[in-house]
């Protein structure tokens, strides 16, 4: 009997615990007693996710959900991680569900290699997975607009669209008939070659005189080459100081002599000006022009005179004029 009761005894406390480990791991409490390390990310929503739902990364369960609180208008999730779990500063935390009726969890990204390891009591950078109550709602919506086509292309509704449509067929169908034959002919014609259009198609003028064309264009465009060429050509040789146009450009000799010259003729007008020399005693002494004056007044007068006179007395007065 003695044995029989702590057999029994035996049992009731393997079953019991049993039943607390079995509870501490459905809640999530079993990463109480693990060392670890804490990080958070924060959320626009948590998406259903609950404190205990597990953390993984690359489908490996690297912690659990400690705490879900409100911040600022954001979701602050806090996770414990494991301690051997290695999570970069670079990576990316999101809230997934592993099927329609699945569980909630925190997917952890790798992160870069160069990345370096994030310390406890940082914040992971976040993304956002589409709501599953969302797509849920978009999906419901689909349906019943789908639905609702079926509602109207069914019954005596397609008969009602569609047989308006029927009517004009049967009502002009030898109209039809007859545009049909005509475009069948015409398309007959445009494949025999025969008119503009199957010239066009079928022939090889257009053709021939195109690429005629573009070959000349092509050799115009060579002798364009051709002739910027030349030109660059003669502009370096005449930055070069080559040839005349060169020689007078670049050439300091003729720029000397022509400054050389401009000085002479200033100084030939300055003297000219103040009356120096024969034609600068013309050109300003009065006394000359009153010479010249008068000189012109008396051949004025004997011209006159002589248009009276014979050929002896002219003689005789011109001599008279000039004392011989």
């Amino acid at each position: 009997m003695k044995n029989s009761l702590e057999t029994k005894l035996g049992m009731f406390v393997i079953l019991a615990v049993f039943a607390a480990w079995a509870i501490i791991e459905t809640l999530g409490s079993a990463d109480f007693f693990r060392p670890g390390y804490h990080v958070g990310a924060l959320f626009d929503s948590a998406q259903d996710l609950k404190v205990g739902d597990r953390v993984k990364m690359a489908g490996v369960e690297i912690g659990r959900v400690e705490s879900i609180t409100l911040t600022n208008s954001k979701v602050n999730v806090l996770m414990k991680l494991h301690t051997e779990a290695v999570v970069k500063t670079d990576s990316q935390a999101v809230i997934k569900f592993t099927g329609l009726m699945g569980q909630n969890f925190v997917a952890v990204s790798f992160g870069s290699a160069n990345g370096s390891r994030l310390t406890d009591g940082n914040y992971l950078e976040t993304g956002e997975q589409p709501d599953l109550s969302a797509i849920m709602t978009k999906l419901d919506n689909a349906a019943a607009g789908i639905q609702n086509i079926t509602k109207v292309f069914s019954g005596d509704k397609i008969d009602n669209i569609l047989g308006p449509l029927t009517d004009f067929f049967k009502q002009n169908s030898a109209p039809i008939t007859a545009t049909i034959a005509n475009v069948k002919n015409i398309s007959s014609q445009i494949a025999a070659g025969q008119g503009t259009v199957g010239r066009l198609i079928n022939e090889d003028a257009l053709y021939v005189t195109a690429l005629a064309t573009v070959s000349n264009l092509q050799d115009t465009a060579t002798s364009a080459k051709e002739a910027l060429a030349s030109a660059k050509l003669v502009i370096n040789n005449v930055s070069a100081g080559q040839g005349t146009i060169g020689k007078l450009i670049t050439d300091e000799t003729l720029y000397h002599a022509t400054t050389a010259s401009m000085t002479n003729l200033n100084g030939i007008l300055l003297k000219i000006n103040q009356g120096q020399g024969t034609v600068g005693k013309l050109v300003n002494d009065q006394e000359f022009y009153k010479n010249a004056k008068v000189s012109l007044q008396k051949l004025d007068k004997a011209a006159d005179g002589l248009e009276d006179q014979g050929p002896l007395s002219v003689i005789g007065i011109i001599a008279g004029q000039f004392g011989l």
